[in-house]
């Protein structure tokens, strides 16, 4: 999990690295990430990594695994520089209707020309931005969930809610146990384009949130000890595509 401060009130992405696979198809469902930092717009250029103004002071970006990151070169938010995650949908009212009639988001702006909405949780929170792609939202291989907290006792409401509507459930509402820590709920739903969404009971949530203050020296250690490109190498084999 990486972030800019703790994941009880900022936005975190987790990274999945799996040692057998060289490459993933990316589809049209991850739009990308928006940040606010003129640090991090500071950062890319002393690094020299690849940056195109595609508006007046916002730069689009490449993650190493092809994710797009858009940059605006400002003072970053109070709460958190993660100002938005953009998702690609087939049919924007019908997805809009999804997520703020069903899921309860509040809506901030709407374009029907631009065929986009921006809605979130909280005022101080990042937003989703639903965009529409023009056709039907293909998920490639790299894929993943987006993933929110809420109390507990709300877990059971929003499951009845989705069966009442009819809709997808992917995993029915669950304990999941994690030795010597929380047990935590989860409920995991699929939108209309199946973009995954995955509930999470708060309070055990947030004991198994906590930060690592080893986090950075572990994450790197596990990096420099990944052998795995060698091995390959050593027995003529290849890391397959997902």
């Amino acid at each position: 999990m990486v972030g800019y401060g703790p994941e009880d009130n900022h936005f975190v992405v987790e990274l999945t690295y799996n040692y057998g696979i060289g490459e993933y198809r990316l589809g049209n469902d991850f739009l990308g990430i928006t940040l606010v930092s003129s640090q991090a717009v500071s950062n890319a250029k002393k690094m020299g990594w690849p940056l195109k103004e595609v508006t007046s002071g916002v730069f689009e970006t490449e993650a190493p695994g092809g994710y797009k990151f858009y940059l605006e070169d400002k003072e970053k938010l109070k709460q958190d520089p993660v100002w938005k995650v953009t998702l690609g949908v087939s049919n924007l009212q019908k997805s809009v209707s999804y997520w703020s009639g069903l899921l309860g988001m509040k809506i901030y702006e709407k374009d029907e020309e631009k065929q986009r909405a921006l809605l979130g949780y909280a005022d101080d929170q990042c937003k989703l931005e639903l965009r529409a792609v023009g056709g039907a939202v293909d998920h490639g291989t790299a894929f993943g969930r987006v993933a929110f907290s809420c109390a507990k006792d709300e877990l059971p409401s929003i499951e009845a809610l989705m069966k009442k509507e009819n809709q997808k459930i992917l995993s029915p509402l669950v304990s999941l146990d994690t030795p010597g820590k929380a047990t935590v709920q989860v409920v995991i739903l699929a939108d209309p384009d199946g973009h995954e969404i995955c509930f999470v009971g708060d309070e055990a949530f947030r004991e198994l949130s906590q930060v690592d203050p080893n986090g950075d020296k572990l994450l790197d250690d596990a990096m420099a000890a990944d052998n795995s490109d060698k091995w390959f190498a050593e027995h003529n084999m290849k890391k397959v595509s997902a």
